[in-house]
């Protein structure tokens, strides 16, 4: 009997392991359910289907030879039974069940986001998920004139420029005390907020957003323009109130706080759930249920990105394929890179040398061209590197960061010329 695999959620980890496994001439038939109403897409491409660089259709990410099944949500799993139950009321038998439900966007603690009736946003509030959330927000920014990111993250500055791109004067409020602080030193981020600036985007790090408030139709002052009279609550955004009282008037506001897993099926379904969906390093949660992507916690770690949610849909497409029965997943060294709109970044492992004394660091800095660029040495083998601006050498970086030998030569070869060496420990 040909098994039959039913992968849940329709995101990029969904439509990878699809393609693996076929590709790997898997012999079962793949089916991926998708609450969405179109079939698979790449989501790190929305900012630049925002812009209009890329249309809808052309992010559309191949299955290989699965069906896809989009707008069809699946409310209910059964492990013992091996069924799950859709929305309209059917019922699909599976032999094995792969979990890919991903991430819900994180609402933060802000009073006035939600309507008066509590379901939903405000007018002029979004988050940007997903291509109808990109489809709403780009008709909205049509007849905008300001807009408020909330969250400085990869995220929100991607959408802060896209948003600027589109002619709209833009801000960020970032809660940490520089950008994308996971993936970026202190310096870095300067480097980067002086880029962004060049684009349009204003920057306020170190600042909460503590409410929104409806439009009065009276402009607010800008952050350093002083304290503003609490204005009337609105049906539709009109300004952000951050902690320390000062107020962004704004036509649109976009969350961009971080993801939570979608875990809700799993954890209805009885199987092991705390952050994500728990698995092992065959990224089994239970017999015949595996779960990648941003749904999946593998050794305490939920990673939150699309190259950890590949890998793992390449390992569990090896190991439900037959091509590689006991496949593992060992785990993603941190690593994360940002390509759009003239923003360049590249960050692998370690960032911060503050946190072990006992690292050597290079740093190259080039103001006028707004670049930075810096390793992080262990001896003579690279623990963490942060490209900006430049990414010229990001092939060597990224090859010299995934061998883990000993460096041959100087290290300064990994962010002058491309080209590395590398060598076994002597």
């Amino acid at each position: 009997m040909t098994p039959r695999i039913a992968v849940v959620g329709g995101g990029m980890a969904a439509a990878r392991f699809a393609e693996r496994y076929g590709a790997l001439g898997g012999p079962g038939t793949v089916t991926v359910y998708g609450a969405e109403p179109r079939a698979p897409y790449n989501r790190v491409l929305l900012a630049e289907v925002l812009t209009g660089r890329y249309d809808a259709e052309s992010i559309a990410l191949p299955l290989g030879g699965a069906t896809a099944r989009p707008g069809c949500e699946v409310v209910a799993i059964d492990p013992a039974a091996r069924t799950l139950r859709l929305a309209d009321g059917g019922v699909e038998e599976w032999d094995e069940l792969v979990l890919a439900t991903g991430a819900n966007p994180v609402l933060p603690p802000v009073r006035g986001l939600r309507r008066a009736d509590g379901y939903g946003l405000i007018e002029g509030v979004h988050t940007l998920r997903t291509l109808e959330d990109c489809a709403r927000l780009a008709e909205e920014a049509v007849g905008a004139e300001r807009a408020v990111v909330i969250g400085g993250g990869v995220l929100g500055v991607s959408a802060a420029r896209a948003l600027a791109a589109l002619g709209v004067r833009t801000e960020i409020v970032h809660q940490a005390p520089h950008l994308i602080e996971r993936q970026l030193d202190d310096e870095a981020a300067v480097v980067l907020r002086e880029r962004l600036r060049a684009l349009g985007v204003e920057c306020y790090t170190g600042n909460r957003a503590r409410a929104v408030h409806g439009g009065t139709g009276v402009p607010a002052p800008s952050l350093t323009a002083g304290r503003y009279p609490q204005a009337e609550g609105g049906g539709r955004v009109g300004a952000v109130e951050l902690a320390n009282g000062y107020r962004l008037d704004c036509d649109l506001v976009v969350l961009a706080c971080g993801t939570r897993p979608r875990t809700a099926l799993a954890h209805a379904a009885g199987l092991p759930v705390a952050t994500g969906v728990l698995v092992d390093d065959g990224l089994a949660a239970a017999p015949g249920v595996s779960a990648i992507g941003d749904c999946a916690e593998h050794r305490g770690t939920v990673h939150g990105l699309a190259g950890p949610a590949w890998e793992q849909a390449d390992v569990l497409a090896r190991r439900l394929s037959g091509a590689e029965p006991g496949a593992r997943y060992p785990g993603t060294r941190p690593r994360a890179r940002l390509s759009t709109g003239g923003l360049e970044y590249a960050a692998f492992g370690t960032v911060d040398e503050t946190l072990d004394p006992g690292l050597d660091v290079l740093r190259l800095t080039d103001a006028t061209r707004g670049s930075y660029k810096k390793l992080l040495l262990r001896g003579d083998r690279l623990v963490g590197a942060i490209l900006l601006g430049d990414l010229a050498t990001v092939d060597a970086l990224a090859g010299a960061f995934a061998d883990g030998g000993a460096l041959a030569g100087h290290p300064l070869h990994l962010l002058t010329q491309g080209t590395v060496m590398t060598g076994d420990v002597r």
